[in-house]
């Protein structure tokens, strides 16, 4: 007993530090890479109506049909429009037969003033007849004009060449000015359309050009610029539309066909590390880092630039050569000592 109460006090083990794996920091360039699907639209789309009201009694081209400037495509029923025709140039005939009427007065009038056989009152009155029967057959031309223009109207016609996207006229259907029957997408230059997410709008692309594919087909490439921006956001996908116009238009690239637009972001210097590194502090981003001269941890609040599959990306918070603890965070403490079971290269 005396000799066993001699021996010298034993130790507590040390407790095993926890291993871990870490990363050493590095800012390299990243862009953004975007890939987005859209469809292939005409530059410009004409919607086509009647001009004047009635019953459509024939129509003469479908959806996907192409036409040309000129070309007949419905027509409504013309009875009350040549009526009016038929009226203006009964118009125009009586006023033509006033006009000749006071013509004849005022020549004879003018006659017997230079014999002096009648009076400069009734010369004057004969001149003013003249100039009225004169400004009615005017009017009466111009009403002819109307007339006949409208007629005209009767027979709905392609502005340009190019292809029937919508067809809403239809035989016996009474229709209104104005009211659109067609929508042609003119022959020429096409955009293609795509619902971009309001946040990549403001990513500035590093190239000025887009680049364009045929999703059947890959290999059909072409470029386009951006032409237009919607200024509103769409409700319903939270998307802002926005148009590429195309420099050249592939023949497969034909209207309604998908195609794939890529785009890149200018280069940002940023951190890429594993999503297993991120963890918080005070509900923020923070990272573990390893202080190199003794092995303690302790946390760094961040600056999360981008979350992507199975990474993220840091912009601030740590310094280009800290050690990132990668794996092993789920049980470290500020100033706890770990091993580093291996460093991984970025």
């Amino acid at each position: 007993m005396f000799l066993s109460s001699c021996q010298g006090e034993t130790k507590p083990p040390e407790k095993p530090k926890t291993a871990v794996r870490t990363q050493s920091a590095d800012f390299v360039d990243y862009r953004q890479t975007v890939t987005l699907t859209g469809e292939v639209v005409a530059h410009v789309q004409t919607n086509l109506s009647f001009r004047v009201s009635g019953q459509i009694t024939e129509w003469y081209a479908d959806v996907g049909s192409h036409v040309t400037v000129g070309e007949v495509l419905a027509r409504i029923d013309p009875s009350e429009q040549k009526a009016d025709v038929e009226a203006s140039e009964a118009a125009v005939r009586a006023a033509e037969a006033q006009v000749r009427q006071a013509t004849s007065a005022f020549e004879r009038q003018k006659a017997l003033l230079a014999k002096n056989s009648t009076t400069q009152e009734t010369f004057d009155l004969a001149e003013t007849s003249l100039r009225t029967a004169t400004a009615s057959l005017d009017s009466a031309k111009a009403e002819l004009g109307t007339s006949r223009d409208s007629l005209s109207y009767t027979e709905l016609r392609a502005d340009a060449d190019g292809i029937v996207t919508v067809r809403n006229a239809e035989a016996g259907q009474v229709v209104q000015a104005a009211q659109t029957m067609f929508t042609v997408a003119r022959d020429g230059p096409r955009d293609a359309i795509f619902d971009v997410y309001e946040s990549l709008l403001f990513e500035k692309p590093s190239e000025p050009k887009i680049g364009l594919a045929l999703v059947s087909d890959p290999s059909v490439k072409t470029e386009g610029s951006i032409s237009e921006v919607s200024p509103t956001i769409d409700t319903t996908t939270g998307t802002v539309r926005v148009k590429i116009a195309m420099d050249k238009t592939p023949d497969r690239m034909t209207l309604g066909a998908s195609v794939t637009g890529f785009a890149s972001s200018q280069p940002t210097k940023l951190v890429m590390l594993p999503w297993t590194s991120l963890s918080a502090v005070g509900g923020k981003p923070a990272v573990w880092v390893v202080d190199r001269n003794d092995s303690t941890v302790n946390l760094k609040p961040v600056t999360v630039a981008y979350y992507e599959t199975g990474r993220v990306l840091i912009s601030d918070g740590i310094s280009k050569g800290d050690t990132v603890v990668i794996d092993g965070s789920k049980m470290l403490r500020p100033g706890q000592v770990v091993d580093i079971a291996k460093e991984q290269a970025e």
